[in-house]
């Protein structure tokens, strides 16, 4: 419905994303676009994230922690400029009648970007993923509405801790993920540090981040 045809490429230098590969080429006019709950992090969550951060180190896992946390409702996607307010406010009127729900992210669990070039320790949800459901049924129609690509269609609701470069999933496995899971059980007040409110959704494209709040 929304289709454009303008293909300006611009540069993009690697070294200023830590080594990290982009999944699809900048072009002027385009802007990275996705969707998520945010999680306020608390300064005991930062000291939990440090402890696990040490384990991961203590199985030869060099891990960068995240600077901030989020659950996300959609894969990046690429809007184009004059896309951004019409596709907000596709957002807005699809989400104006969901209200705040509880959610539980408890389950330490290992993830990779689809390429293989990063790996990430995150907080699977364990209690509200019904609620996240209906949240990303919504902001699919309006990425649909777009030409735009949907979620993944089994998805794993998560809050991404830190991450590395490259696929570090059978040194992360197994044992270390046992004791990452018992230094998260045993870490003081961790059942109220993994318990929280989505309140609202946010959609950052560009330097923009737009804020819909739930009732």
């Amino acid at each position: 419905m929304f289709k454009d045809s303008d293909n300006e490429e611009g540069r993009e230098d690697v070294t200023e994303h830590g080594g990290r590969i982009r999944s699809f080429k900048h072009e002027r006019g385009n802007w990275a676009t996705y969707i998520y709950v945010p999680y306020q992090a608390c300064d005991e969550f930062l000291d939990l994230l440090d402890e696990l951060v040490s384990v991961a180190a203590d199985h030869k896992v060099s891990m960068h922690k995240m600077s901030e946390f989020h659950i996300s409702q959609s894969q990046t996607v690429v809007l184009r400029h004059h896309w951004i307010n019409p596709f907000v406010q596709s957002l807005r009127d699809r989400l104006r009648s969901m209200s705040r729900f509880h959610c539980i992210a408890d389950r330490i669990k290992v993830y990779t970007n689809q390429e293989k070039t990063r790996t990430f320790l995150g907080l699977e949800v364990t209690v509200g993923m019904e609620h996240l459901m209906e949240v990303v049924s919504d902001v699919d129609q309006s990425l649909q509405e777009f030409d735009l690509q949907t979620f993944y269609p089994d998805p794993s609701f998560h809050v991404s801790l830190a991450w590395c470069v490259g696929d570090a999933v059978g040194k992360l496995d197994g044992s270390c993920l046992k004791e990452l899971q018992k230094a998260l059980d045993r870490f003081e007040n961790s059942e109220t540090l993994t318990c929280f409110y989505a309140e609202e959704i946010r959609c950052k494209t560009g330097n923009k981040t737009f804020c819909i709040p739930f009732q």
